[in-house]
């Protein structure tokens, strides 16, 4: 027996912070950065709280790929404040770090355990609707996957007056995650008719939104449209799980720290060929994997289906290509400079490990080997 379950309450569309002035509490701890504070972004939260007359404390030490020290400091900070009710405001690190905070505090208090509201201010990650989180072991340079229904967050709110002034390069990342997530959770081995609805909707609206998200930060139908594919792509791999372009991203994040969008759409050509096993130069075959037949109806609602299974999977490789291109995007490692081929290359086999013993490469829909994902490596340099 399988179930589909969604926890998380969603409130969406012009004006839905007003949700805030509703909250039954009188006190909340806030979980952003540095950057939501110092552009003011913070104001749209505070307002309606204070409104409300809710009291709120502001925890902004949150970095990128979130470091366990940063995250046993707001532990400590949440036990100390005891706010009922926590706001993770921001993009994956800030949802992250609320997340394992809330996990941690409560492992220590187990009578501790508040309300989480995710309210993201960017489009990609779709944590706001999941019960994943990946936080960092700095020391050691791996990225470590976390997994818990204690996780979920209770409420998202997806206003997209906070994705208005999202640079053109961050539009870029995310919105590339969005897809490779959407993807990602239609292939799974975990996917079903549930998640696979999602994810194709999600598919759909990166097709037709994407690139004038991208292109203009006033287009705020588009960006209400990707903020949304954002939260449907989270829908669908919180219950499909992805595969192994997120296990071998998260590495790349964790030693080079390439941001996880940026990432994410460097292998997915590579993760497509490799799962479909049909590259430039394969020829046309009497039975194919079963995932050939998913990417093909994800090339059918992206407009790029083609003449057969063959070319059709070239075909979603180019569009994924095109897309990069089109938004000033790296195609492969070698072109993001902070890297050396030599320091590059040096850390192959141990991210193949580690991507292999990933969680997200277990429900990928070809069970890799950790050659296969050494060679991967290699051709996105």
């Amino acid at each position: 027996m399988k179930t589909f379950e969604v926890k998380t309450k969603i409130s969406f569309g012009e004006n839905s912070l007003a949700r805030l002035k509703e909250l039954k509490t009188d006190r909340v701890f806030i979980v952003t950065d540095p950057f939501v504070v110092s552009s003011r972004l913070i104001e749209y939260i505070e307002k309606p709280l204070l409104d409300a007359n809710i009291k709120f404390t502001l925890f902004s030490d949150v970095v990128p790929d979130p470091p366990i020290d940063k995250v046993i400091k707001g532990v400590n900070a949440v036990l100390s404040d005891k706010a009922n009710c926590i706001i993770a405001v921001g993009g994956g690190s800030a949802m992250d770090t609320a997340k394992a905070i809330k996990k941690f505090a409560n492992g220590i208090d187990g009578g501790y355990n508040p309300k989480l509201i995710c309210i993201p201010t960017t489009s990609g990650t779709g944590s706001e609707v999941t019960s994943f989180a990946v936080i960092s072991d700095t020391q050691n340079g791996v990225k470590i996957p976390l997994s818990s229904e204690d996780m979920l967050p209770d409420e998202a709110i997806l206003d997209e007056v906070l994705v208005r002034s999202v640079p053109s390069n961050i539009t870029a990342d995310t919105g590339m995650d969005v897809l490779t997530h959407a993807i990602e959770a239609y292939v799974s081995i975990n996917n079903d008719e549930f998640s696979g609805a999602l994810a194709e909707k999600a598919v759909e609206i990166c097709g037709q939104f994407l690139l004038r998200s991208y292109a203009d930060n006033n287009d705020i139908h588009a960006r209400r449209k990707i903020h949304i594919a954002s939260c449907l792509a989270g829908l669908a791999f919180n219950s499909a799980s992805l595969g192994l372009n997120h296990g071998m991203a998260h590495q790349l994040g964790a030693k080079f720290h390439i941001p996880h969008g940026r990432a994410n759409a460097i292998l997915l050509p590579y993760v497509i060929e490799y799962n479909s096993d049909i590259r430039k130069a394969t020829k046309s075959q009497k039975e194919y994997r079963s995932c050939v037949r998913k990417y093909c109806n994800v090339a059918r609602i992206l407009g790029v289906s083609n003449l057969n299974e063959v070319t059709t999977i070239r075909a979603i490789v180019s569009y994924v290509q095109f897309m990069m291109q089109e938004m000033n995007m790296p195609l492969k490692v070698s072109q993001i400079l902070s890297i050396t081929k030599e320091d590059y290359f040096a850390s192959i086999e141990e991210m193949a490990e580690n991507a292999l013993k990933d969680k997200c490469t277990a429900t990928n829909p070809r069970v890799p080997t950790k050659d296969e994902i050494i060679e991967i490596y290699k051709k996105i340099w």
